[in-house]
């Protein structure tokens, strides 16, 4: 580790706390009807897209339509970009001649564009046309961030208001998220990653002569404005199979700051915009506190783990960092940086393999995973993620002094806490069963790139990045099989909707609840307290459901790393 790679780390943290206030502030004008500069020019856009769907901006829904309204756009979603898939070869816009995808590649595929994981069992550059690539994915990359973002305001709103029954209107909220946060700021970001030198075309792939004489194909395409959607959006994923350690999608170390920052910017903001909607600032304040514990020590570790190296390396006279399956441009600071970002988000974009970290550099990412990505988290899912978290931290305090817990004036009762659990424990079972079902099924485990410890990450990595709707993975499994990828989309589809629906539930019950003065017992979750509380509820539910797992990976390869074995 050194002070110029700490520095480095400081500059990135220091810019994000910069944009959470003022992207905070403005999000809480856009949800909550107000006018912004931008409403001079999307309001007429807005005001008519509303007439075609038949929506009134004015009228809200019950929780119940609220989540059918989100179901079934998913649904349709679901459905076209698999249909996109199945008939490939057939459309327009396909000027690499890409045949149609299998019904289990395009199966797993629309679920994981559907769910926000991006999870890609393909090479993006030599397997889907442009079509697919702009009218599939980069649709959904949109519309189900703007999911993710309208679910969270509508739980804010179950806090902020003092009783009623509806939580919003889903199309409109849906709609605000897509045309005034997204679409201005991923224009912006195109703009600059052209200027930056990722390609933005329509035309067909480059034929290029090298210096040996020989003919290669390079692969180019809408590639800027697909990046600048799957980072702000975290989606993940990517254009070229390389993802963010192409040159084409992450040219040098501006591209990789703005890609990192991109990546935490509104999931960071929104943590503003609760605090501002509940009309005290410093209960969103802490809850970002409590995400950023969690982030910094994670960064902490990954950067000592990668910084360190592989003894086992250093015995044959090579020092330094682990520099295995990472790019010069960026090196083990920002490689490690990167790795943490994107797993505290669930993004998915690599500059990095992270199959190719040491044992406890890969270790963290997986935890990131495992804790359901409520450190930032995605767009939306990870702020109404950990507030599921703070409902439980919310009713262990309860129980300590002896009366029924409140949170911002509304009492946690027990419908509310057995919504959070549902919503806590459907992960780990996606992410627990599937894996203990592929370390015995003979065809599973001949997917595994590398036998021992290492092998079984691979596959634990691979459904808590599904489950997660992350998308990363440890890169050595080959996924692209019938087994993976029902599973896996299955486990994805299962990581959003079984957390959606209880958070939808918990709103629906909460809204409806009168707010109740504070009173000197009640417990204050504004300060270090009650970060602490929230910090602990975290680990020990994660430590408790995943260290026997970790066990069986991570740990026992590093202890056989430092014994003189490799796997």
């Amino acid at each position: 580790m050194t002070f110029n790679g700490w520095l480095q780390i400081l500059i990135y943290i220091g810019i994000l706390l910069v944009l959470v206030k003022p992207l905070g502030g403005y999000m809480t004008r856009v949800f909550t009807g107000e006018r912004t500069l931008l409403s001079y020019v999307l309001g007429p856009l807005e005001r008519g897209l509303y007439r075609i769907a038949g929506t009134d901006e004015r009228e809200e829904q019950h929780w119940t339509t609220y989540s059918i309204s989100m179901l079934l756009f998913s649904l349709a979603g679901f459905l076209v970009l698999y249909m996109l898939q199945r008939f490939q070869a057939n459309l327009p816009y396909n000027p690499a001649g890409m045949s149609s995808i299998g019904p289990e590649l395009s199966f797993n595929n629309a679920a994981s564009f559907v769910t926000n994981t991006n999870w890609q069992n393909y090479g993006g550059e030599s397997t889907m046309s442009y079509l697919v690539q702009m009218a599939g994915f980069t649709v959904q990359n949109f519309v189900s961030a703007a999911t993710g973002i309208a679910l969270a305001i509508a739980l804010i709103r179950a806090f902020s208001r003092a009783s009623g029954k509806a939580i919003g209107n889903f199309w409109v909220d849906l709609t605000r998220a897509t045309l005034y946060v997204l679409l201005p700021a991923c224009i912006v970001m195109t703009l600059v990653f052209v200027y930056l030198g990722v390609p933005q075309t329509l035309g067909p792939y480059v034929n290029a002569t090298t210096l040996e004489g020989a003919q290669q194909t390079i692969a180019v395409g809408p590639v800027a404005s697909q990046l600048a959607i799957k980072m702000l959006g975290t989606n993940g994923g990517g254009f070229f199979n390389a993802n963010s350690a192409h040159p084409f999608e992450n040219p040098d170390a501006i591209s990789n700051l703005i890609q990192m920052l991109a990546i935490f910017a509104i999931g960071a903001s929104l943590t503003n915009v609760f605090g501002r909607m509940v009309g005290n600032q410093r209960q969103g304040w802490a809850i970002l506190a409590a995400m950023g514990t969690l982030f910094i020590a994670g960064v902490i570790v990954t950067y000592w783990a990668e910084a360190a190296g592989n003894p086992l390396v250093h015995a044959l006279g090579v020092q330094g960092g682990n520099m295995e399956g990472k790019e010069v441009r960026f090196g083990v600071t920002m490689s490690s940086l990167f790795a943490v970002i994107t797993t505290a988000a669930s993004c998915g974009a690599v500059n990095g393999m992270l199959g190719s970290f040491t044992a406890i550099g890969g270790m963290i990412p997986l935890i990131n995973l495992q804790l359901g990505e409520v450190i930032v988290g995605g767009v939306g899912a990870g702020f109404y993620g950990i507030l599921m978290f703070v409902i439980i931290a919310i009713f262990v305090a309860g129980l300590m002094v002896g009366r029924t817990p409140e949170y911002l004036g509304k009492k946690i009762e027990a419908k509310e806490v057995k919504m959070a659990m549902l919503a806590v424990l459907c992960l780990p079972a996606g992410m627990l069963i599937f894996t203990a079902i592929s370390v015995v099924l003979p065809s599973a485990v001949a997917a595994i790139g590398t036998p021992g410890p290492h092998g079984f990450s691979e596959i634990l990595y691979a459904y808590s990045s599904a489950a997660a709707n992350n998308g990363s993975a440890f890169a050595g499994l080959s996924a692209n099989t019938t087994w993976y990828n029902i599973t896996l989309g299955i486990v994805m589809l299962i990581g959003r909707f079984l957390v959606i629906i209880p958070a939808l539930a918990i709103a629906g019950s909460l809204i409806a609840k009168k707010t109740v003065p504070a009173s000197a017992g009640t417990f204050p979750t504004d300060g270090p307290l009650f970060v602490g509380l929230l910090v602990g509820t975290i680990l020990i539910v994660g430590g408790l459901t995943f260290f026997p797992a970790l066990a069986l990976g991570p740990i026992v390869e590093h202890l056989s790393m430092i014994s003189g074995q490799a796997f």
